[in-house]
């Protein structure tokens, strides 16, 4: 397989509404990822609507949450000067890279869900019929997406954190809306485990959603599955 080129769309919101909890990047939503993508040998390339460092979401450095990937990445300069210096959305088009993936945190919910440059990005990966990933709470940059095409997601099966899972982990009141019910409204056919924070992965074609923190390297994998599946496909002409 030749080199894959992978874009990771990353949120830089930081707050959530009506408390002083801060949110942004769930660390481990997009270290499990990239160590995916980067030990299939795939180039990986970082951006945020401004450009510069994102949040990571405090939570998700906790004792608790921290995996085997988030403790390379404390470890790995080059990681880390990427992620300190992600691009500005505004320069990117879908034309250099294979596939796209979108880590959660909750700060999709406000920004990669309202910015018109998300949404323009996922329908150029979308027309140009290359895979798109998204995970936890990114899937709420498919919202802007589907406003600019309603077509987008119209019967498509997805997964996202779950109204569920929200309400588990009692943020529910400062979220400015619950992702599942977001996607139910622009027609998708939603799916998620049977039991709130186990993994589950949903597969449509070319679009790939992931419930959970714990579906991380599961989405990712399919991902990449999904590129080498088009790319024999491809060379079968």
């Amino acid at each position: 397989m030749e080199t894959k080129n992978i874009l990771m769309l990353l949120t830089a919101h930081r707050y959530m509404e009506d408390t002083q909890s801060e949110t942004g990047v769930w660390l481990g939503e997009f270290t499990d990822p990239y160590y995916v993508f980067i030990d299939a040998g795939c180039k990986v390339t970082l951006v945020t609507i401004p450009g510069g460092e994102p949040p990571i979401d405090p939570m998700s450095k906790l004792t608790e949450h921290i995996t085997t990937s988030n403790r390379r990445f404390l470890a790995d300069k080059e990681a880390q000067f990427h992620f300190q210096n992600t691009l500005a959305l505004q320069n990117i088009i879908a034309d250099p890279f294979d596939g796209l993936f979108i880590p959660g945190g909750h700060g999709p919910l406000w920004d990669l869900a309202r910015s018109l440059e998300s949404g323009r990005l996922i329908l150029e990966f979308h027309k140009q019929e290359k895979p798109i990933a998204a995970l936890c709470h990114g899937p709420a940059a498919f919202l802007m997406a589907a406003k600019l095409d309603p077509s987008f997601l119209m019967g498509k099966k997805v997964t996202s954190f779950s109204n569920t899972e929200e309400a588990l982990v009692a943020r529910k009141n400062n979220i400015p809306y619950e992702l599942e019910t977001a996607l139910r409204a622009k027609g998708a056919e939603f799916t998620s485990a049977t039991l709130p924070f186990t993994a589950h992965v949903e597969i449509d074609g070319d679009l790939i959603t992931g419930q959970n923190p714990l579906s991380a390297s599961h989405t990712a994998t399919a991902l990449l599955e999904r590129m080498v599946q088009k790319e024999t496909s491809l060379g079968d002409f």
